[in-house]
Order: C-alpha cells, then sequence, then structure tokens
C-alpha cells in the first residue's frame, strides 16, 4: 500500500501566514501533515496568499487532481468576502465542483468553516455586520456542500478560540502558532473519526517557537500587515461604505433583520441554483 497524500488548497490562512518558522510559513496543514503522511513528498501545498474560490477552482484543483490525493483540504472564501465582486451564487458554484471532482476520485476532503473578518479585525459594527453576513452565506455554503459530499468538517467559525487573544497573530486574521496548532489538532481528531489511516500522532498543543513580542507585532501590523489588508480588500472600501449607509439606514428605521432576510434568501438562491450531484461538468486534470 503506497503511503497516503495530502494535499492542501486555500489561501493564506492554509499557507500559514500567521506561523513562521524562520524559513517562511508553515501553518496548520502542514502541522496535521506530521501526523497524515509517513514522508514529507506525500503533502503538497498549493495554497496561495489572496486566493479566492475563483484560484482554487480554475488553478490549484487542477494541480491536485494530478497528485491524485488521499485526503485534500479545501478552505477558502475570506477572500471572495473582502472583494467589491463578491457573489453567494458563484462561490457556491464553484466549491460545489471543487467538492465533486475530489470526491468523484475517492478522496476524502477536509473543509473548516471560519470567523468573519470583520469582527476579527475590530471593525465597528455598521462595517463588520455587512461582512458578516457575506462570511455567514459562505460558512453556509460550505456547511451544506460537506454535508452533501460527505467531506470531514470543522466548524472553527464561532468556538472560544475567536475570542482567545493568544489563538490570533496582530492582524487579527490569521491564527498564531497556537492558532495553527489547534486547527491541525482538531483536523486530525476528525479525520481520525472518519476512519482516515492517520501516518502518525496529531502535533502538540503547545508552540514549538516564542510568540512575538507586542513591539514586533505592531511593527509587523503596521508595516506588511497595512499593505496585506489594502490588497485583499482596496477595491471593497467604497462599496462597503455604501453598506455601512445602509446599515445605518435600516438601524435607524429598525429593519435591520431585512439585511438579513436578504442575504438568507441569497444564500438559499445559490444553493438551489447547484446541478444536482453527478451532474456538474468534470474539470480536466492538469
Amino acid at each position: 500500500m503506497r503511503p497516503a497524500r495530502f494535499v492542501a488548497l486555500g489561501d493564506s490562512l492554509t499557507e500559514g501566514v500567521g506561523d513562521p518558522t524562520g524559513k517562511g510559513w508553515r501553518g496548520w496543514a502542514a502541522l496535521l501533515a506530521g501526523g497524515l503522511v509517513e514522508r514529507p513528498a506525500d503533502f503538497t501545498n498549493l495554497a496561495a496568499s489572496g486566493a479566492q474560490t475563483r484560484d482554487v477552482l480554475e488553478t490549484q484543483l487542477p494541480a491536485a487532481l494530478a497528485l491524485r490525493p488521499d485526503v485534500a483540504s479545501v478552505v477558502v472564501g475570506v477572500n471572495d468576502t473582502l472583494r467589491a465582486t463578491f457573489d453567494i451564487r458563484a462561490v457556491a458554484a464553484r466549491l460545489d465542483t471543487v467538492y465533486a471532482a475530489f470526491t468523484e476520485r475517492g478522496t476524502t476532503v477536509l473543509t473548516v468553516c471560519l470567523p468573519d473578518p470583520g469582527t476579527m479585525m475590530g471593525l465597528p459594527g455598521v462595517l463588520a455586520d455587512p461582512l458578516a453576513r457575506r462570511q455567514r452565506a459562505v460558512n453556509t455554503v460550505v456547511h451544506a456542500l460537506s454535508e452533501r459530499y460527505g467531506a470531514v468538517h470543522l466548524h472553527a467559525a464561532e468556538d472560544d478560540w475567536t475570542t482567545d487573544r493568544a489563538m490570533w497573530s496582530a492582524d487579527r486574521m490569521h491564527p498564531s502558532e497556537r492558532g495553527h496548532r489547534q486547527l491541525a489538532l482538531r483536523s486530525h481528531a476528525l479525520l481520525t473519526a472518519a476512519g482516515v489511516r492517520m501516518g502518525g500522532p496529531p502535533p502538540t498543543a503547545a508552540p514549538e517557537f516564542p510568540a512575538p513580542t507586542r513591539a514586533a507585532g505592531l511593527w509587523w501590523l503596521a508595516t506588511a500587515g497595512t499593505a496585506w489588508v489594502v490588497r485583499r480588500c482596496g477595491d471593497l472600501l467604497p462599496q462597503l461604505l455604501r453598506l455601512a449607509v445602509d446599515e445605518v439606514r435600516h438601524r435607524a428605521r429598525g429593519t435591520s433583520a431585512r439585511l438579513d432576510l436578504r442575504a438568507s434568501q441569497a444564500c438559499a438562491a445559490a444553493l438551489a441554483s447547484l446541478p444536482l450531484v453527478g451532474d456538474a461538468a468534470e474539470p480536466e486534470a492538469a
């Protein structure tokens, strides 16, 4: 029997941002791989900073299918919520195609839903709430599709770890080493419970490296962190301001529930528009 193969797809979270090792980023997927595969060569991390669902579908998926993985993690969607082009119907269609492609090949799919970026960054409510609705929609889609395709799903959107400062890096968008380790530990436990053959023990919860000092964190946030935010959501700002004005208007009228209902209806329509299982077009492997 050949060693298990693990391929990770996604954005900067899976790339490992927030968990520096001195040689670059490591992250939860690499930590999980240490207890999943028997050889380093059997783990491939295709995740890239800034990736959206379109990037996962069009670029990462073909490369992943060519590797014939036994386990594939797909953690993406936050960057979609930070763009002016956000479209939950498109997000649902892309994720459906990705999950289906792996499932049809017998690959175990690992999915994760995440907290909304506005709340994690501490934005005012009128700015955070529109982003929260978007992330809730993405999480709803991930939940539904995980069930549809029998994926191993880690719910990490509302746990205590979201309010534990030690679990997050200076930018409040990416986990710290401790947070990445928690994601890896919990993923290892879920895969084990699902009957996936694990090649080794789970990673330890205790950090290997000392946490960055507060001064170092503030310096990163003022330099690289600011640039990261501008690159990820620069085109969103005009739209977000319009959404904030709409939020204030509905709050003043006491009709904020209409915004929640509108988002829920859009999400339901996105899921309803998906093809029946087995009818989706099959992407070609690279």
